[in-house]
């Protein structure tokens, strides 16, 4: 069997050859290397820091009975600690407050079946080995005029003091009135009406018979009204 020679390797094209003993070319080499280097520490400090609030927190309507959610978007590597908090105490995830995360960034607090108690300023912090975030809004409560409980009938003796007393709510802070027999209370130092916090008395001095009847009282407000009735019997 003949033999033959090993197929002849094509020559570079002049200026295309490099020496890596060169001391130039080590140079290079060098600054190539601290370049990436450079250019990887750079782009690790952009990723890793202390957390960042993209978009703040809002303030939210809550109506009675209805859930509300608080939400922002965050910045964070690595990935944070996450807890919320209603006027400075820490709300725990479970049925009434719910802590959601939807990628990439966004982070939210959803409060369930809302009431009165739920009105108050919410925070989250935000922290990480490199820091800390903080961020605030208010949650604002809206329910509708109601009368919890009415006011109770009664029997009297003529010239008693008679009070009947409504316990009331709503937000924002309904009107009240007091009619009898269908027709507006018209208030004097004798017969006239307080409204506090969350009742309303009607109080009846020195009554007499021409002052039975029946009695209601309402409230209302821009989400709702209500009312109720009691019977004022003089004996």
């Amino acid at each position: 069997m003949s033999k033959t020679a090993a197929p002849k390797k094509a020559a570079p094209p002049p200026g295309c050859t490099i020496d890596i003993k060169d001391a130039k070319v080590q140079d290079a080499a060098i600054k190539i290397q601290a370049s990436y280097r450079g250019h990887r520490s750079r782009q690790e400090l952009r990723e890793k820091g202390p957390p960042r609030i993209l978009k703040e927190l809002k303030d939210v309507v809550l109506i009675e009975g209805s859930a509300a959610r608080l939400d922002c978007r965050v910045s964070a590597f690595p990935d944070p600690l996450i807890r919320w908090f209603k006027d400075g105490q820490e709300l725990k995830d479970g049925p009434k407050y719910r802590y959601t995360f939807e990628d990439p960034d966004v982070v939210a607090l959803v409060v369930r079946d809302g009431t009165l108690s739920d009105l108050g300023k919410y925070s989250i912090s935000i922290s990480n080995t490199f820091g800390e975030a903080f961020d605030s809004a208010k949650i604002i409560i809206e329910v509708p005029g109601k009368i919890k409980k009415g006011p109770d009938s009664v029997k009297v003796k003529a010239g008693q003091t008679v009070k009947l007393v409504a316990y009331i709510s709503g937000e924002p802070e309904p009107d009240v009135g007091w009619a009898k027999d269908g027709k507006d209370v018209d208030e004097d130092d004798r017969l006239f009406y307080d409204i506090d916090a969350d009742t309303t008395t009607l109080t009846i001095k020195s009554i007499t018979v021409a002052d039975a009847g029946k009695y209601e009282v309402f409230v209302e407000n821009s989400l709702g009204m209500d009312q109720s009735f009691a019977r004022v019997d003089v004996i």
